[in-house]
């Protein structure tokens, strides 16, 4: 289910984020994001591949890890194996169909 949320969702500069079972958008126009909604459905399927808990857990590790490695939060976002993932399949709305159990462990 797709929600819109557009104050906490502009204080974090973000354009939607995955917290199962939901994804949150922040403006109403990119229901329509193919692109947007995509990358968040990769998040929602990795969630579920880890449980939901862990999947936040490892998350939050991964990202402090790459923070402390890179003293940088962007870079150390984009570095987030969750993430590599999902900029590198976004694009393609059929990744899902084909999309391997734990496919992120490639992007570790």
């Amino acid at each position: 289910m797709i929600i819109v949320c557009q104050k906490p969702l502009k204080k974090l500069k973000i354009n939607g984020i995955a917290l199962f079972p939901f994804i949150f958008i922040r403006k109403p126009e990119d229901k329509e994001n193919k692109i947007l909604v995509n990358h968040e459905k990769i998040h929602l399927r990795q969630q579920v591949e880890m449980l939901v808990i862990f999947f936040y857990i490892f998350y939050i590790i991964e990202y402090y890890y790459w923070v402390f490695k890179l003293k940088d939060s962007h870079s150390a976002y984009r570095r987030i194996s969750f993430e590599r993932e999902a900029y590198a399949n976004e694009s393609d709305l059929n990744y899902l169909k084909k999309r391997t159990f734990w496919n992120f462990k490639k992007y570790l």
